[in-house]
């Protein structure tokens, strides 16, 4: 991150401060700022050496809010969001039932004109993700949780990508896409590795990826991103749905999947009862499609990916340590998944990398196979990043080169060729699957830290160990009374 971003962020943040006295909060502030921010690039990509058509109405673009203050400048920016709102396409869903939360115009204003200030677009392709991952940080330090703490580390998406090795003229699908990382990395990739031509374009720009996201303000967001990358435009159907993936089998199939859902282990859907009375019940799905019925999310997810992946089509997906060795239908699940799909490899994750706590997580890389009386997983590669490894958010960032010697011992070339390693070790079909519940939680290096206090980590490292794992334990005490208070 150049000090030029640092310094951006560090303003914006600092005005959120200003906006906080007016009962403005951090999520009312960053979804004001997405919206002005992206009539300001909009703006600047509609001119040359760009000169792309945005769409947007004059009436209601970046410039239409120059030269106005006060209950003018208020009356105009209610009146852009709901207009914008109303426009057909990617355009209206951005803006979709948008409102004006800066109650004070000439805060409104300031706001406008530190935005005006800097030409975004000149700061590089990867600004607007710094910014937001930024806020992101500053937020999850600021009230420890809140939007964005599980927002997937950009370094390990690339180098998930990296792995994937995609092509052009394929399609992509990540069923809880936030904020779109997935698909701009997919897109800075083909476009630095691929000379392409006009179809090629073509066809990334407008059917390349599909995704779907819960979260309305999130949506805005990724479509946002979308559209500053170019892929669609504002006429466009949206490539982005706003709900919930898991409820069917949309019965599109794909041939890249890559995604990281969000963490949360059970499914759950708020209930009245006859009294009036409000309590969660868990959430299962239903589906022909599904080889076991569940509550627990992450399974459901893995079980979806799987339908939705074309025969020979490829996925990577992040997933918590629960989906390994959890038993009933979880071992059910892996049991299909590594007869059904060849199950290649898997990458131990470190503890550290999440704005949530308590997060231990892997990456399970998988491609789908036709139907066969053998199991079409020979053996599973897994590479330990976790063991002995320690990252923090604030003083030891995980970075691309954190995942260097990974991605080489995957190796996207052909990963037929592979060879062992002190992190990297194979297991074969038969050793995992006489494992009690076909666990694949497998770790085989040595922890320093047990027994050897001269090798024991920072304190600071430490102290937020400790921490993670009360968070854990936590987490599942809380699922748990969730669980009885279903049943009662």
């Amino acid at each position: 991150m150049t000090d030029n971003t640092s310094s951006i962020i560090s303003k914006v943040w600092n005005f959120c401060h200003t906006l906080r006295d007016d009962g403005v909060g951090y999520g009312d502030y960053l979804e004001q700022l997405t919206f002005l921010l992206f009539l300001k690039m909009a703006d600047e990509y509609s001119k040359p050496p760009y000169s792309r058509d945005t769409h947007i109405p004059k009436k209601f673009n970046w410039p239409s809010l120059m030269g106005k203050t006060g209950a003018e400048l208020e009356a105009h920016y209610i009146e852009l969001l709901q207009k914008l709102g109303e426009e057909k396409g990617m355009l209206g869903q951005i803006f979709f039932k948008a409102q004006n939360k800066i109650q004070d115009p000439a805060k409104l204003y300031k706001l406008i004109q530190m935005i005006n200030e800097e030409s975004w677009i000149m700061l590089g392709t990867d600004v607007k993700g710094d910014i937001y991952e930024g806020l992101l940080e500053k937020n999850a330090e600021d009230t420890k949780s809140g939007a964005g703490q599980y927002f997937t580390p950009r370094a390990l998406i690339a180098a998930m990508v990296e792995c994937m090795k995609p092509e052009p003229m394929k399609t992509l699908a990540d069923p809880a896409c936030g904020t779109g990382g997935f698909f701009l990395a997919y897109y800075d990739y083909l476009a630095k590795n691929y000379k392409l031509d006009k179809v090629q374009k073509e066809f990334l720009k407008y059917k390349t990826v599909t995704g779907w996201e819960i979260v309305a303000n999130t949506t805005r967001l990724c479509l946002m991103n979308l559209f500053l990358h170019n892929i669609g435009d504002m006429n466009s159907e949206p490539p982005i749905t706003r709900n919930d993936s898991l409820i069917s089998d949309p019965g599109k199939r794909f041939d890249y999947i890559l995604t990281n859902p969000p963490f949360g282990k059970k499914s759950s859907v708020t209930v009245t009862n006859e009294e009036g009375e409000q309590k969660k019940e868990a959430l299962t799905y239903n589906r022909q499609d599904f080889w076991a019925t569940t509550s627990n999310k992450q399974l459901n997810f893995v079980q979806h990916i799987r339908s939705i992946l074309k025969i020979d089509g490829r996925a990577a997906v992040v997933v918590p340590d629960n989906v390994l060795f959890e038993g009933g239908a979880g071992e059910i699940i892996r049991k299909r998944l590594l007869t059904s799909c060849d199950v290649h490899t898997l990458l131990r994750l470190p503890t550290g990398i999440f704005y949530a706590q308590g997060v231990k997580a892997n990456v399970i890389f998988f491609d789908n196979k036709p139907a066969s009386k053998d199991p079409w997983t020979k053996e599973v590669w897994i590479y330990d990043l976790r063991t002995n490894i320690h990252f923090t958010l604030k003083t030891n960032r995980m970075n691309s080169e954190s995942l260097t010697d990974f991605v080489k011992c995957y190796n996207p070339e052909n990963r037929h060729k592979r060879k062992e390693s002190e992190r990297f070790k194979k297991f074969s079909y038969n050793e995992l699957t006489t494992r009690d519940k076909t666990n694949l939680d497998i770790f085989w290096l040595k922890d320093d830290s047990l027994g050897d206090m001269e090798n024991l980590p920072d304190p600071d490292v430490l102290a937020l160990e400790i921490v993670e794992n009360l968070e854990a334990g936590l987490n599942s005490f809380k699922e748990i009374v969730e669980s009885l208070n279903g049943k009662e």
